[in-house]
């Protein structure tokens, strides 16, 4: 196992230390202004007419102070976002737009506010996309590259695939943009809770514990403390943080203005200078949010949250050598004993002045005897693979150099069987 003295989680000091080279540039003064002339204008139209509960509800929300999380306010964004965007569908204007003599300037006004908001959101899903992908793939640079951690990136992938599948669900029964935005926010808690799991070895991953043998307990300390109150993203929320949190109160301002409007909409009285502050804001709010987003995410892919993967390599002590003479076999057996377990194996030669192979296969056999064949005899220099069990008995790993009359063949091997891995069900309540 390759040493790992001298390495430590990174430090919120460690960070602050980085991002004094990456000063962000202000947030244009036009974006606290325009946050404050909208909610004046937003105000002004309940004077004449009492909210309902759900605008109440959005009231209430603009007048509390956005989301301390980083990613909870991209997500909060997002939702915005979109609840514009359902606005400014045309299905969704006021009648009187589409009946007022003034509707063509109005029109192409929307339908600008639309497609600008629409590029926006392209841009919030690609960064969330492509930081949740980087981060995961940083923490597998430090996972073993053999069966294990492919049986965990299996299993983030089915996590995410079972993730969409609820997604799908809820909006297939109607659920409203609100109530799809908690899920995957929920959906993001799940996976920081997760992350958290991996280095302490709990829950989803209190199986794979005895596996993760040679992953260096610095990284594990780390994922296990990324996202503490006090912990590394602390400081990133405490430097960059003020200015999202301005923009996700610009946006929720627009977005309670044009709820409050489009139900008391009268074209008679739409002002001209409404109209021109509402194209301001959202021309301000989607290019001071790119510039952001860009500018996050050259700071986010050199900063340091991880050790240089070159300084720890995955070498691993727990691999067993065996010598396989000509004319013979070598044979391991493992007893499955549930449905949905891995059997997997990571397997060389050590090669000398000349390069060789072994034949390789697996078998099953069943309790009452019966033999099937599971990966067919093949010749290898190495090879690493698992699969999924789908029945119960004796599976054997067989490693065959009967075609060889004169050589015999030197193996260094790890295989085993891994129980199955089962999330754990969240409450719902």
């Amino acid at each position: 196992m390759a040493s790992t003295d001298g390495l430590v989680p990174i430090t919120r000091e460690f960070l602050a230390s980085y991002y004094d080279k990456y000063p962000f540039q202000p947030l244009s003064d036009n974006v606290s202004r325009l946050s404050s002339q909208i909610r004046t204008c937003a105000l002004e139209l309940l004077k004449h007419s009492p909210p309902s509960q759900d605008e109440r509800l959005l009231v209430e929300e603009a007048e509390r102070a956005p989301p301390h999380k980083v990613d909870e306010n991209m997500w909060k964004n997002r939702e915005h976002i979109e609840q514009v965007l359902f606005l400014l569908d045309k299905s969704n204007w006021p009648a009187a737009v589409l009946k007022h003599p003034s509707t063509p300037d109005v029109s192409a006004t929307f339908d600008q506010l639309r497609d600008q908001l629409c590029t926006t959101l392209k841009i919030v899903e690609s960064f969330q996309l492509k930081n949740s992908e980087r981060v995961f793939n940083i923490v597998m640079t430090y996972l073993p590259q053999d069966f294990r951690g492919t049986i965990i990136r299996q299993q983030k992938e089915r996590s995410e695939r079972n993730k969409q599948a609820e997604v799908d669900a809820l909006v297939a029964s109607g659920a409203s943009i609100h109530e799809r935005y908690a899920l995957l926010w929920r959906q993001q808690m799940d996976r920081r809770r997760q992350l958290a799991q991996l280095g302490s070895a709990t829950g989803v991953y209190k199986t794979l514990v005895k596996y993760l043998v040679g992953v260096p307990q610095v990284l594990l300390d780390f994922v296990r403390q990324l996202n503490d109150d006090d912990g590394p993203m602390e400081e990133q929320r405490q430097r960059y943080g003020p200015s999202l949190y301005s923009l996700t109160t610009l946006i929720l301002c627009i977005r309670l203005y044009m709820s409050l409007l489009w139900g008391r909409f009268d074209a008679n009285k739409l002002k001209n200078d409404d109209v021109t502050v509402l194209k301001q804001a959202v021309f301000i709010y989607t290019s001071e949010l790119e510039r952001f987003l860009k500018f996050i995410s050259e700071v986010f892919a050199n900063s340091p949250f991880f050790i240089s993967a070159d300084v720890s390599s995955a070498k691993y002590d727990d691999y067993k050598e065996v010598t396989v003479p000509a004319g013979k076999t070598h044979e391991v057996s493992l007893l499955v004993e549930s449905i949905n377990s891995y059997i997997a194996w990571d397997f060389s030669l050590i090669q000398g002045k000349m390069t060789l192979d072994i034949g390789f296969s697996v078998e099953y056999t069943s309790p009452s005897g019966d033999k099937t064949m599971i990966l067919p005899y093949k010749r290898y220099e190495s090879d690493q693979g698992n699969f999924c069990t789908i029945m119960a008995g004796n599976y054997r790993l067989i490693w065959d150099n009967t075609y060889s009359a004169f050589f015999k063949k030197v193996i260094r091997y790890k295989v085993d069987c891994i129980p199955p891995v089962v999330e754990p069900v969240l409450s719902t309540t």
